[in-house]
């Protein structure tokens, strides 16, 4: 199966650029959108052969997210456990052998003026992916606003407190993955550098002055069904590219 994550930064933007195009060449089984800024009946998100499923924030323009999936879920999830859903940035669909979870998940601004908020989100969401994983396989996708490793930042020294790359939030998905989780990514790719944003600021994306914080994390039960993850670097039309995982499953 094929899995695709996409920071559109915004999707009626997008659908003026190259997305229409994009979708299909992919051919994905599940394409995960966030950051749609938009509210239903803004724009007709129907595609043939698709299912989809959106969550808006209550704030026009800012945050959402959309899971389209040529497979109809058993169960479909918004917010986390009936929290969190203001803002849009959850959905959980339920399939026979596994949950797939796409998350935008919330940026701790300058001044890390949210970063106490962020730090909850981030303990929230650990406790439900293991919820999740207690009963079959996650897979869990999205924007998750924070570079890991200093491979996977250009400049780490520069930004160790800058939102993104603080030890805390570093921390955070360290736990996230010790916990019973696989970065999709790193596992086939050790020592690979490609970033997935990119500041529109001082021509960082020619310059390639980049930071991965777009990932597929898997139940570790999963990894070695992992048969590709990749990141589209050559996708345009968003600050984000896309990132591709292939899954036997």
């Amino acid at each position: 199966m094929r899995f695709v994550s996409f920071n559109v930064n915004g999707l009626r933007a997008i659908k003026q650029k190259n997305f229409d195009e994009f979708f299909k060449m992919i051919d994905a089984d599940f394409f995960c959108i966030q950051e749609t800024k938009m509210q239903e009946g803004q724009l007709d998100i129907n595609i043939d052969g698709y299912y989809a499923y959106m969550n808006s924030a209550i704030k026009k323009g800012y945050s959402g997210t959309l899971i389209y999936t040529k497979h109809k879920p058993i169960n479909v999830y918004y917010g986390m456990n009936g929290n969190y859903n203001d803002e849009g940035r959850i959905i959980t669909l339920e399939y026979d052998n596994f949950y797939l979870v796409n998350c935008y998940v919330p940026n701790s601004q300058d001044e890390l003026k949210r970063l106490s908020y962020r730090m909850q989100f981030e303990d929230d969401m650990r406790d439900y992916l293991v919820s999740l994983n207690l009963k079959k396989p996650v897979i869990y996708c999205g924007d998750l606003n924070v570079a890991h490793k200093e491979i996977d930042i250009k400049n780490p020294t520069q930004n160790e407190r800058n939102a993104g790359f603080t030890i805390e939030e570093r921390t955070k998905l360290s736990l996230l993955l010790d916990s019973g989780f696989t970065d999709s990514f790193r596992f086939l790719n050790p020592d690979v550098i490609k970033y997935s944003w990119w500041s529109y600021r001082f021509f960082a994306r020619q310059k390639n002055i980049g930071w991965r914080i777009d990932y597929f994390i898997v139940s570790k039960v999963l990894e070695h069904n992992i048969c590709k993850a990749d990141i589209l670097t050559d996708i345009m039309g968003s600050d984000h590219c896309p990132i591709l995982l292939e899954l036997d499953i």
